[in-house]
């Protein structure tokens, strides 16, 4: 389960906008995270910058960027907490709010844009304009989309409650 803090404002504007606590490193085990020393080499050395220590575990904020899977906060930490494997996708994806701009008649794709693998597309809507459409197979949950969505309406979802709802 993902337990998430919204801010008093936050809550009181009905921003979906949100900090996920519990979104961890691709690659990071749970059963380890305990083993972890917080001493930060993970976040120094993401090179997009979506890694901060929150209450000294490594946790990953999507409104800052994306994830590329390259590794490097696996590759340079000296403790044991992530998985040999490369790992190219995560338990999550992305979750595409109401409050998204075409739902309320205005044209944006600034989703559909950054997504690497084209998972989001556009479908038309009669009268209107495209509204996104996720395939949750092709979804990486690498947080791209997040970043740029001037509203807030893309969070993440767990890939199982996706899949069963979808």
């Amino acid at each position: 389960m993902r337990h998430e803090e919204l801010s008093r404002r936050d809550f009181l504007k009905g921003s979906r906008r949100s900090v996920a606590l519990s979104l961890r490193p691709p690659g990071m085990l749970d059963e380890a995270l305990a083993d972890c020393t917080g001493c930060g080499a993970c976040v120094e050395q993401c090179p997009t910058g979506i890694v901060s220590l929150v209450d000294n575990l490594p946790a990953l904020d999507f409104t800052a960027g994306e994830c590329t899977f390259c590794g490097a906060c696996a590759e340079h930490c000296p403790e044991p907490v992530f998985s040999a494997d490369a790992v190219t996708r995560f338990d999550h994806v992305v979750a595409i709010a109401a409050s998204c701009l075409p739902f309320q008649r205005v044209d944006c794709q600034a989703c559909r844009d950054v997504c690497p693998t084209g998972a989001i597309r556009f479908r038309p809507m009669l009268g209107g304009p495209f509204v996104p459409e996720l395939m949750t197979q092709a979804c990486t949950g690498c947080g791209a989309c997040i970043s740029v969505c001037p509203v807030g309406a893309v969070t993440t979802a767990p890939r199982e409650a996706e899949a069963v709802y979808a």
